[in-house]
């Protein structure tokens, strides 16, 4: 069982609360579900929809062709009816005008409630859920989870649209209710469970979400969300908290990580634990803020004046997320470097729906010293590059310094000294591949003799279209740094055909991978239009390939 079913409309109109709506509903009766967000950079006006996706097997994608559009708008019918599959139709009210339509008049129905405008919305959904045969009362128990305090309104009008419809299915309980969280719900999970004590930011679409997420929980879990003015401030305010021995975490796009590569510098200088949220939109420059892309790969691996190593992890979907946001707090306390966690737009801000939800096995050490020693050196030199650690306030003296140093900390113009320090910083690489490689660097789908390599959030689109794909695996990348080479020039070497697929103009990955590797990937399935993949766009690509 499957179907698709678009929700479109103006912004301000309450698109993206009724398409949540519609997904938790069947989430909860145990469906799948996947939920597409597509809108422009406007309060109010222009044209948004969602689409969202139900199935009784796992999703990991949007479609684009749709069993039902629930427009509230003439634009919506004129934009997407042609998507419509061929038993499809519209469901509006009946000021709008389509060629397959049910109209129902709500106008008539709220001046009866005497209902606010954006309540109509409820009538197209009580009247689509008794459409397919969803039972009142589990409507109204998801009522009373998603709408507290506003429930009676919402219970009332959707009510009134389910008394109007003829049940034309029956989509049943087939399950448990599904976990639903979108990709930045996931970081600001990922990093509660990782022992995070403040997270800092400036609004930047499409990080903003993790701001506002982590800001409803500041109590509940005893953390401190701050919004400073603008993205220089949030990232040094964030090493001076690190440097105190907080565990912190920043977020942003691509605009705003430019302001921050000074102090990613400084992070790699004064070895300060950092962990920062990357959620790409298309650019360059302001770009379309609102949509996805992938292009900030190689600025996040080398952001940053002067040589020095972070860790960059790509997760997939909202599962992988919590998951590899763990590793990244974990991996930056240990080795006392910076952790980038690279998003974007599509992961950040689709639902996504998993049976379970998982933990990384890791613990929440800080790797702070209990009692350091008397004569303490902030930068000692040690076999394995990771200097012990110690904060203020643990009557020793603690340095954190932007200059070249010496062990205790102290500004160096010394050669001997500053090579010392720099061999120090490095060595800390085979280190972490060693512990990198634990934790599934690279991971193969399906199985065949050719390949489909990429990264972040292609993954759902690659996963749904992989069924459909006679002789494809595909190999997911999730650490580019360290990157996984071995693993990846073994599965490049046992291939007839390698295609890369990325949501760039130029296929940044490629070049990585020709870095590392010395394989030249030809093959590339590119997508720069802003909007991401779908399985049918991989599909088409591959035949035409």
């Amino acid at each position: 069982m499957e179907k698709v079913i678009l929700v479109g409309g103006e912004a301000g109109q309450g698109i993206a609360v009724t398409s949540h709506f519609i997904a938790k509903t069947f989430s909860n009766l145990g469906y799948f579900i996947f939920n597409y967000r597509d809108y422009p950079s406007l309060i109010k006006g222009g044209h948004n929809f969602n689409v969202v996706r139900i199935s009784d097997k796992p999703v990991f994608s949007h479609k684009e062709e749709y069993d039902l559009i629930l427009a509230l708008d003439q634009k919506t019918i004129d934009l997407h009816q042609k998507k419509l599959k061929k038993e499809g139709f519209v469901l509006a009210g009946k000021n709008l005008k389509a060629k397959k339509i049910h109209s129902l008049d709500i106008e008539k129905i709220l001046n009866k409630l005497k209902a606010p405008q954006i309540a109509g919305n409820n009538i197209l959904i009580g009247w689509l859920l008794k459409y397919y045969g969803i039972k009142k009362e589990f409507i109204f128990s998801t009522i009373k989870k998603e709408f507290k305090g506003k429930e009676e309104l919402v219970q009332k009008t959707v009510e009134e649209g389910y008394n109007l419809a003829k049940e034309k299915e029956k989509l049943k309980k087939i399950g448990k209710p599904k976990y639903v969280l979108t990709g930045n719900e996931a970081i600001g999970l990922g990093a509660l469970a990782a022992g995070m004590d403040i997270y800092i930011a400036y609004p930047m679409t499409p990080a903003t979400n993790v701001l506002h997420f982590l800001a409803k929980k500041q109590l509940e879990n005893n953390i401190l969300v701050l919004q400073l003015d603008d993205e220089i401030s949030v990232a040094n305010a964030a090493l001076g908290a690190s440097f105190a021995g907080a565990r912190v975490m920043v977020g942003t796009s691509g605009g705003g990580f430019a302001l921050m590569t000074e102090a990613l510098s400084l992070a790699g200088m004064s070895e300060l634990p950092l962990v920062i949220y990357l959620s790409q939109r298309t650019a360059p420059a302001t770009g379309v803020p609102t949509y996805t892309g992938q292009s900030d790969l190689k600025f996040a691996l080398s952001a940053g004046h002067g040589e020095f190593t972070r860790i960059v992890v790509a997760p997939g979907d909202a599962a992988e997320t919590i998951v590899r946001t763990q590793e990244a707090f974990y991996l930056s306390a240990k080795y006392r470097l910076p952790s980038i966690i690279l998003g974007d737009k599509h992961l950040g801000e689709s639902d996504f729906s998993f049976e379970e939800l998982k933990k990384s096995s890791l613990d929440n050490e800080r790797f702070i010293l209990k009692n350091p020693p008397k004569n303490y050196k902030s930068y000692q030199i040690t076999a394995n590059g990771i200097s012990p650690r110690a904060v203020p306030g643990q009557n020793v003296i603690s340095r954190a310094t932007s200059y070249e140093h010496d062990e205790y900390g102290l500004t160096t113009e010394d050669p001997k000294e500053i090579v010392r320090m720099v061999e120090k910083r490095l060595k800390k690489i085979k280190f972490i591949e060693k512990e990198v490689n634990k934790l599934n660097p690279a991971t193969i789908y399906g199985q065949g003799q050719n390949l489909l390599i990429s990264w972040g959030s292609t993954k759902g689109a690659i996963l749904d279209a992989l069924p459909s794909l006679k002789n494809f695996r595909f190999l997911q990348i999730s650490y580019l740094n360290p990157f996984p080479q071995e693993k990846i020039l073994k599965e490049i070497k046992k291939s007839k055909k390698v295609f890369l697929v990325e949501n760039s103009a130029t296929g940044l990955l490629a070049d990585v991978i020709a870095e590392k590797t010395g394989r030249i990937i030809k093959d590339k399935i590119l997508k720069y239009d802003a909007r991401p993949f779908s399985s049918q766009d991989i599909i088409k690509n591959i035949k035409n390939l």
